[in-house]
C-alpha cells in the first residue's frame, strides 16, 4: 500500500498537470478563435470599403478617360479641318505656281514693251533701276502696226527670223508679274497658318496627359488580393477546437479517475497489479494527447496569424486611397481647366480657320487674273497677227490700184500733150488756163498725195451740141 501511494499520487499529479495546461490551451484556443472571428468580420468590412473606394475612383477614371477621349477627338476634328484647308491651299499654290511657270515659258517680242513707258497692269519683280519700260496699251503704240513678227498661222518669216534677237534675252510674261505681292501674300498666309498651330499646341499635350495622369491614379489603387478563405479557416478552427474540446474532456476523465483512486487508495483499498498497470498506461498516453493540443493550438494560431496578416494588407490598401482621393480631386480640377481651354482654343481656331479660307480668296483670284492674262496676251498676239495680215492685204489692193492708176495717168499725160500739140495753138491763151497742167501724179498712199485735179464745170447739154455722140 505504502509503495502504491507514491507512484498513484505521481500518476495524480501528471493527470492535474495535463488537464490544466489543456484547459490553458484550450481557453487560448477559444480566445483566437473568437478573435479570428472578430478579424473575419474586419476583413470583410474592410475589403468591401477598399473595394467600394476602387470602384468608385475607377468609375471616376473612366469619366477622365471619356473626357480625354473628347477632347481628342474635337482636336481630330480641328485638324482634319485644318488639313481640309491644308489641301486647297496646296491645289491653289499649285496652280498658281503652274500658271506662274507657264508665263515664265511664254516670251514677249521686244516691240511689244521696249518703247513702252507706262508700267504693267500686275507691276514687276525688278527694282526700279533694274527695270525697263513695261508693256503699254498696245493701240496706243505707234509701232502698233509693226510690232508683232507672228502670223496666225505661226511661225516666223525666214527674213525676220534672221533679224531676230536672241529670244534668251528676251522677256517673258513672267517678267510683267508682281512677284514680290505674291510672296507677301504667301508670307501672310504662311505666318497665319503657323499662328493656327500655336494655338492648337496649346492643348496638344491634354489628352496624352490625362491618359497618363489616369493611368498613374489606377496604378496606385491596390491590387486585388486573394482573402483568405475566412470560412475555411474558421471551419478548420471549428473543427480543431473541437477535437481540443473532447481531449480536454478525456484529460477531465482520466484526472477524475486516478484522483478517485487515489482517494480510494487511502481508504484502504489495494489495487492489483493489472488496474495499476492501465492506471500507468493510461497516464502515459497523456504526452501524445498533450502534443496534439500542441499542434491544434499551432494550427489555430497559424490560421488566425493568415488572417491578421490579410486584415493588415487590406488596411495599408486603404492607408493609400487618401492620397488617391486627393489626385483624384486634382485631376477633377485639371480637367475643369483643360476643358475650358479647349473650348476657349476650339472657338479661336475656328476664327482663325475662317481667316485663313478667306487667305485663299486672294490666291483663286490671283490664278484666275493671271490664266486671263496669259489668254488675252495669246487673244493680243492673234489680233495682231489678223491686224497684219488686214493690212498687208490692203497694202497689196493699194499696189494693185496704185499701178493701174499710174498707168491711166502716163496715158492720160500721152493724150493730153497730143491734144495740146494739136489743138493748143489754136486757142486763146487766157481760154481754160488748166488744159496745159499735167495729169495728178499718185504716190503709193493716196490719202498723203495730192488733191485731184480741179477742171471747169460743163453742161451736159453744151457737150451734145458739140458731140452729138455723147447721146449714145
Amino acid at each position: 500500500m505504502s509503495s502504491e501511494q507514491p507512484h498513484l499520487v505521481s500518476l495524480v499529479l501528471q493527470s492535474k498537470k495535463a488537464l490544466q495546461h489543456g484547459e490553458q490551451l484550450c481557453s487560448r484556443a477559444n480566445s483566437l478563435s473568437n478573435a479570428s472571428a472578430q478579424c473575419a468580420v474586419d476583413i470583410l468590412a474592410l475589403d468591401a470599403k477598399v473595394r467600394w473606394i476602387s470602384d468608385a475612383v475607377l468609375d471616376q477614371l473612366k469619366l477622365a478617360a471619356s473626357v480625354a477621349k473628347s477632347i481628342e477627338q474635337k482636336r481630330a476634328q480641328l485638324h482634319k479641318q485644318v488639313q481640309q484647308w491644308d489641301d486647297i491651299r496646296t491645289q491653289r499654290s499649285d496652280a498658281l505656281d503652274t500658271i506662274l511657270e507657264s508665263l515664265g515659258t511664254q516670251v514677249v517680242p521686244p516691240d511689244f514693251h521696249e518703247a513702252s513707258s507706262d508700267s504693267s497692269l500686275f507691276g514687276s519683280q525688278h527694282s526700279d533701276e533694274e527695270l525697263e519700260p513695261e508693256v503699254h496699251d498696245i493701240r496706243a503704240s505707234p509701232q502698233f502696226q509693226h510690232s508683232p513678227t507672228l502670223t496666225v498661222r505661226g511661225g516666223l518669216s525666214l527674213q525676220r527670223e534672221k533679224e531676230a534677237k536672241d529670244r534668251k534675252k528676251w522677256k517673258t510674261l513672267r517678267d510683267f508679274v508682281d512677284e514680290r505681292a505674291i510672296e507677301d501674300a504667301l508670307d501672310t498666309i504662311e505666318n497665319d497658318r503657323n499662328v493656327l498651330d500655336d494655338m492648337l499646341a496649346a492643348t496638344d499635350s491634354y489628352p496624352e496627359n490625362l491618359t497618363n495622369t489616369i493611368s498613374t491614379i489606377q496604378r496606385s489603387l491596390p491590387t486585388t488580393t486573394a482573402l483568405p478563405s475566412i470560412n475555411d479557416i474558421l471551419e478548420s478552427q471549428a473543427k480543431v477546437s473541437t477535437h481540443m474540446a473532447n481531449h480536454l474532456e478525456s484529460l477531465a476523465s482520466h484526472y477524475d479517475q486516478m484522483a478517485g483512486a487515489l482517494r480510494e487508495s487511502e481508504a484502504g483499498e489495494v489495487f492489483s497489479e493489472e488496474d495499476l498497470q492501465d492506471m500507468n498506461r493510461d497516464t502515459n498516453e497523456l504526452p501524445s494527447i498533450m502534443a496534439e493540443l500542441e499542434e491544434s493550438i499551432f494550427s489555430i494560431e497559424s490560421s488566425h496569424e493568415q488572417l491578421l496578416a490579410g486584415k493588415n494588407e487590406i488596411q495599408q490598401q486603404l492607408g493609400t486611397h487618401p492620397s488617391t482621393l486627393d489626385d483624384l480631386d486634382e485631376l477633377g480640377e485639371i480637367m475643369t481647366e483643360m476643358l475650358r481651354r479647349q473650348e476657349t482654343v476650339e472657338l479661336d481656331a475656328q476664327e482663325h480657320i475662317n481667316v485663313l479660307h478667306r487667305h485663299l480668296l486672294p490666291l483663286e483670284d490671283l490664278h484666275h487674273r493671271y490664266v486671263s492674262y496669259q489668254t488675252s496676251f495669246n487673244k493680243l498676239l492673234i489680233e495682231i497677227a489678223r491686224r497684219r495680215q488686214y493690212r498687208e492685204a490692203a497694202d497689196k489692193i493699194v499696189h494693185s490700184m496704185m499701178a493701174t492708176l499710174q498707168s491711166m495717168s502716163e496715158d492720160e499725160r500721152r493724150i493730153r500733150d497730143e491734144f495740146n500739140t494739136e489743138h493748143g495753138a489754136h486757142l486763146p491763151a487766157d481760154i481754160c488756163l488748166c488744159i496745159e497742167n499735167p495729169p495728178t501724179t499718185w504716190e503709193i498712199a493716196p490719202w498723203h498725195g495730192e488733191a485731184l485735179e480741179v477742171l471747169p464745170d460743163i453742161d451736159y447739154d453744151l457737150l451734145v451740141e458739140v458731140s452729138p455722140s455723147l447721146l449714145i
